[in-house]
Formats: C-alpha cells, structure tokens, sequence
C-alpha cells in the first residue's frame, strides 16, 4: 500500500469556496489561504448563532501503545462514512505541531485513506496560527523581562517569573537556560527555560476562547510572576493583552480543510493533551455545530486525559453536551496492554487480550460516568481473528456498548459505514450528561476525583511544593477553577510502564500551576516534559523536498 503522503498528493481536491458554499458559507464568510485552505470570517458567527446545533460526537480511544489505536484516522474515516450516508457531516481536529512532525510522528493527519488535506501544509506552517501564538507568547515574556530592567516599577521577584518562553519545535537544550548574561545593558540575569508552543498558556486560552474580546479578557488574567511580597503580577499589570490580542486577530479564526473525501474538516489550534486540554478551539466546534447535521472531533491521547478534559473543561466553559462518544481501541494495542511486547502482536494470544481489555473497561467505565452512549471502534488490522473480535465484543456489551469493526484506514468512508450506522443510533437516543465534579469543591478534593475515579488511584500524595502552591492559589481566589491533570498518556497510572488496568497505586502530585488565564489548575503528576527533545533518529532526517517542490517522508 501507499505511504500516508503519496495517497494525499494523489487526492483531487475541491476548491475550499465550493465546500464552503456546500456549509452555507458565502464569499464574505472566509478568507482564503490559497485554493484549499480558508479561514473563517469572526462575524460569521453572528449570522449562523442562531442556527440550530447538530449533533456532537467526541472521539477518544484507550491508553495508547507503540501499536497504535487510529483515533485521529477514526475521527476522519467516520466523518465521511457519514456523508456517504446522506448526512452533512463535519469534522473539528487539532493542528498538528512541528516537534513532533519533526521528531517522533513525521506528521499528524489521519492515516491511510482517513486523511485531512491538504496534508503537507497542515502538518508544517499551515496558516500561521502557532507562529502567531509564539509570538504573542514571547512578547509578553519580553515585556516582563523589560520591566524588570527599566526599574521594576511592579515590583516583581526575578526568582518568582513563572513565565517562560516558548518555540513550536522539540528543543531539549533550551529546557533550562540563564537570561541576561552579558552586562547591564543586557537585562537582569535570572534562570528561566523554554516550552513547546502546544504547551503555552496562549494556546490553551486560544481553544477555550469565545471571540476575540473574550480571548483578550483571558491574556489580562495571566499571572506571568509575583512580587516580593506575594503578589501575583498578570498581563493586563504590564499592559500587554491589547498588543497580545491583535497579533491573533487572524489565528482566532477557524480554518477549514478538507478530507480525501472532500468532508469539510475545520482544524484550529492544538493544545497538547498530557500538559494542556488537548482538544480543538470552542470556536471551530460551535461553528461546526451550526454548519451540519453531525460534528465530530476529538480529543488528545487516551480518554483519562483528552476526554476527561473534553468533558470537565470544554464542555463546561463552552456550554456542550456530546451526544455520542467513540472510543478507539485495535487488538493489536490490547495484547500490548495485556504484557505481549511489540514484535509478538501480530500472534494470536487471548490470555493477553483478554488481561489488555481491562484498559477498554476501564475506559468505558470512565466515559459512563459523564453520560453519553458509547460506541467502541474496533480498528481492524489484517492479522486480526475472528476470535479476539468476538470476545471484544463481548466485553463491550456487557458494558452496555456497541462495537463497531473499523476500517477506514484502508477503505476510507467505506470501511466506516457500519461504525457510522451505530452513531447515528446512539445519538438518537436519549441521554443526561454530567460533570465529575463541581468547581466549588477544594483544589484537592477535585484531583483526588479525577484520580480516584479516573485513573483508579487508592490514594493521591501531595509534595511539599504541591502541598504549597494549592495554599496559595486558593488564597489568592482561584480555587474554583477546573482541574487539568497532567500525566503519562501511556498509563491510567502516573507510570507509563504500568500498562493494562494498574490497582492500588498511589498518585504523586509534585507541582501545580496557575493557568489564569486559559480558566483552569494545571496538577502535575510523575514526569511530564513541556519542552520535549528529539530522538535519536528524529523524523526530520527523513523529510525532505524535491526538485519539482514535491515533500517526501512527512509520514
């Protein structure tokens, strides 16, 4: 078969214009980016607001593995099974960052004949939005670090500058650095560091913002430092958020793509799922939802980090209720949760699968506690028997989900249809939704929820630091905002070597962090990198352009 980029070069694309008309869109409603890619006009909203919602599908998976679930191939393939069944349906995605492009994935587009399109651009500098982000991110990292130079008027503790810089690029050397080495003239010396752009604060407030005065009002709340005595110092103290905010009047609007199959797909911003939210902008998603019969999107990693969130946090601040959720799993990532290594998935072993499934059930049982029906996706892979299919099967409906086989990977909307056909039910059927926990609780009582309840923690540890930070921040009047935990994706655990369904464990809480302006406590646990390093073989040594301007190894 093809490689992911030679089955999109080989795609015929319609003109972005077309499919925005097909949405209802006319010419003053998007700005073009070239023939196949637009940005959606912020007073387009006015016109559709009133417009009544289609229906919601979130798409999640288990914990992934080195073998791969296909969540964001999912989420492509089933859009377009829908419209192959007479629905108008759209899809709402991340935008893919350059570090992993260039380190590990070597792109973030769908997979196989499940892909959004165009597929180089999305995946390198696309419409400019992250570059927008690190710069408004920096700016206001420059403006901190100035004020401390031209007298300090605010009186900000160097040692106590919380913000750091950021670059959309994997960039281990820059973890850790010294600031204003070189004399007076130079700034003040203090130690500081680098993030990921998925990792920024602006990117989180960015997908959680309204439009753009809402999206102004959360770069005033950031706390960038504090005083000597305590005080936190925002944005809005140095005066930033005006030039902030108009250096993303362009990036708050939504993009619009398009799949292999010529389903409209909107992919704006990209909050990474283990540090951040993870999932796509409010905006693309209320939109989306006024535009067709069906929305799908998706959520980062496994449902214990992107779903939670998507449920906890999007959906409370965004007023959303899904209607539907997909949960994403492959036999081959079970056997890998069930202890078979890597090179061995491909042999049939059902005591593995059967101890892997454990992860699905815990997953499931997790999305349960919100309310939607389930529909699980079965990725089929060539090797699969129909043996472990069955008992897949099995285990789901005695959880009361429906199982769906997948194959859209290699079939595209055709190989979705029967997945397709059990959404479309689910989500007629009726259905509450709830939160799993209200914002009044303590800091404290609101993680050990999620980690007891979610990740099924016995107990959760607190550091000294932990212990501190939450003091603090509840002093200062922020203990209701929403938690968003940060932790291994590869486990329901904090140890990403703890595979399957892991008991009787203990969370350890080593930091927690004020996202003020974004709306939510960030409570690390384990080691969680928010600037990540290449490999040893990082993908950028495989990509490469030719002659004609044709991209090659971009996955």
């Amino acid at each position: 078969m093809r490689s992911d980029i030679e089955i999109a070069q080989s795609a015929t694309l319609k003109p972005i214009s077309e499919l925005a008309q097909y949405l209802g869109l006319n010419d003053d409603d998007i700005e073009l980016y070239g023939k196949y890619k637009a940005k959606i006009a912020l007073n387009t909203w006015e016109r559709i607001k009133n417009q009544p919602n289609g229906k919601l599908v979130l798409v999640t998976a288990i914990n992934p593995t080195p073998a791969g679930e296909g969540k964001t191939t999912t989420t492509v393939g089933l859009g377009m099974a829908l419209n192959r069944l007479g629905q108008k349906a759209i899809i709402a995605l991340r935008e893919p960052s350059l570090g992993p492009s260039f380190g590990v994935k070597g792109g973030a587009a769908g997979g196989g004949y499940a892909q959004v399109v165009p597929m180089e651009d999305i995946n390198l500098h696309f419409t400019g939005d992250f570059h927008a982000i690190t710069t408004a991110h920096n700016l206001l990292a420059a403006m901190v670090d100035n004020h401390i130079h031209q007298g300090n008027a605010l009186n900000i503790d160097p040692r106590q500058v919380v913000l750091r810089r950021v670059m959309d690029l994997n960039e281990r050397a820059l973890r850790n650095i010294v600031l204003g080495l070189g004399g007076k003239a130079d700034g003040i010396p203090r130690e500081s560091g680098f993030d990921i752009t998925v990792a920024s604060e602006i990117m989180a407030a960015l997908c959680l913002a309204s439009d753009l005065m809402d999206l102004k009002e959360r770069f005033k709340r950031i706390v960038v430092a504090y005083t000597y005595d305590g005080r936190p110092i925002t944005a809005d103290d140095l005066k930033a958020a005006g030039s902030m905010t108009l250096l993303m009047k362009d990036a708050i609007k939504p993009n619009l793509v398009q799949t292999l199959e010529n389903t409209p797909a909107f992919i704006h911003g990209g909050p990474f799922a283990n540090i951040a939210h993870g999932c796509n902008s409010v905006m693309a998603t209320q939109i989306g939802l006024k535009l067709g019969d069906y929305l799908i999107t998706e959520a980062g990693f496994g449902a214990d980090l992107g779903a939670e969130k998507f449920l906890n946090l999007k959906c409370r601040y965004a007023n959303l209720k899904p209607d539907a959720i997909v949960l994403v799993a492959t036999i081959r990532a079970l056997k890998n949760h069930g202890g078979v290594t890597k090179d061995k998935l491909a042999e049939v072993n059902m005591a593995a699968l059967e101890k892997g499934i454990a992860n699905l059930e815990k997953q499931l049982e997790n999305l349960n506690y919100f309310g939607p029906p389930v529909v699980v996706a079965l990725n089929e892979f060539p090797g699969d028997t129909q043996e472990e299919i069955e008992l897949v099967r099995q285990k789901c409906a005695a959880l009361g989900a429906e199982m769906a086989l997948s194959r859209v990977w290699a079939e595209g909307g055709k190989g979705g249809e029967e997945l397709a056909q059990k959404v479309m039910a689910a989500t007629a059927k009726p259905s509450h939704f709830n939160f799993l926990y209200e914002l009044e609780q303590p800091i404290k009582s609101k993680i050990e929820t999620i980690c007891q309840k979610i990740y099924g923690a016995a107990a959760v540890n607190y550091s000294k630091q932990a212990n501190d930070q939450i003091a603090r921040f509840e002093e200062l009047g922020y203990g209701n905002l929403p938690i968003c935990m940060a932790k291994t994706q590869y486990s329901l655990s904090d140890d990403p070597n703890a595979l399957g369904r892991p008991t009787g464990f203990t969370m350890t809480i080593r930091e927690v962090r004020l996202s003020a302006g974004a709306g939510f406590i960030v409570a690390l646990a384990g080691t969680i990198m928010t600037m990540p390093g290449l490999g040893k073989t990082p993908a950028a040594e495989k990509i490469d352009i030719l002659p004609d301007g044709t991209i090659v190894g971009l996955f």
